[in-house]
């Protein structure tokens, strides 16, 4: 079995306990203005363009069947409504200008990955993480990843919003160890302006697997101007006061780090502010520990 992956990121501390490998599978169901990882809401290979890097050499012209890619007076340009996604320009570029988001992957080839850091698992308590984009809209692929992980005695986490079947939910769990879920917005309707959908099966999958007894840690990224209230705050407490199996809170304060990203996959900025300081974050951190005696930690 094959998935599409973008990232394999060793030696990750903050995704999960110990030291840990993060796998980063292509899909999302949602469409976050703040997505601070946009080469994860396709499920498809995709080409990022750097023009900084480009040296002017016209190479990824010549084997670009649909024409996105132009040379005029030395000045490359890229039409990305052009671009198929054959990644041929990526394996040409000499200068790494052009580079692909997005490759197949064998369960077998992830897991021996993984396998490379082993002992330090061992030795801090780490394992492997599943990240997105939404590693569970690759239902069938994620699952094989971590009953992979499980028989080689492999801590196992997800990163997941939630937004995925019960069915597919439900037998990833046989084989995870922490869910990482997040909140991202308290109400309905804002939840569906800000992510373009709804979050009742969100919440009805988080309600799923308190009641299974899943050891969750609800994650709720800070965003400015969108979520950073006390209506919103009042929301993540009230959350975690209503499931005992959320055992703690992390708070993640906003970066702008996805916006560069848009603009080298040739993406629209949906939203631009600044990034949270730490000292932002951890007022956010202090507001909400007043209500809820779940641990609250800035992540």
């Amino acid at each position: 079995m094959q998935g599409t992956v973008f990232n394999i990121q060793r030696f990750s501390i903050h995704d999960g306990p110990g030291i840990r490998t993060n796998v980063f599978l292509k899909g999302c169901p949602l469409n976050c203005l703040w997505c601070h990882n946009p080469e994860g809401l396709s499920n498809k290979p995709q080409v990022k363009y750097s023009p900084l890097k480009c040296i002017g050499c016209g190479d990824c012209v010549k084997v670009c069947e649909p024409k996105g890619h132009q040379l005029r007076d030395g000045v490359h340009t890229l039409d990305f409504s052009k671009c198929i996604g054959c990644l041929e320009c990526a394996r040409i570029c000499p200068a790494g200008a052009m580079e692909s988001y997005g490759e197949a992957k064998s369960v077998e080839d992830i897991i021996a990955e993984v396998m490379r850091d082993a002992a330090y698992y061992k030795t801090s308590g780490g394992g492997l993480t599943l990240s997105g984009g939404e590693p569970l809209y690759q239902g069938e692929f994620a699952v094989e990843i971590l009953k992979a992980a499980k028989e080689k005695g492999i801590h196992t986490a997800v990163e997941t919003c939630g937004m995925v079947s019960e069915d597919v939910i439900r037998a990833a769990a046989e084989y995870v160890d922490l869910f990482l879920y997040d909140y991202k917005i308290t109400g309905e309707e804002k939840h569906k302006e800000m992510t373009g959908a709804s979050q009742k099966q969100i919440l009805s999958n988080l309600s799923m697997l308190d009641s299974m007894g899943c050891e969750i840690i609800l994650r709720c990224p800070i965003i400015p101007g969108i979520n950073d209230d006390d209506n919103h705050y009042h929301g993540i407490a009230d959350i975690a006061n209503k499931y005992k199996n959320i055992k703690e809170i992390n708070i993640m304060p906003y970066h702008t780090l996805g916006n560069s990203k848009r603009e080298k996959l040739g993406m629209d900025i949906k939203y631009e502010t600044h990034s949270m300081k730490m000292t932002e974050a951890e007022a956010v951190r202090d507001i909400i520990q007043q209500y809820t005696s779940t641990p609250v930690r800035v992540s």
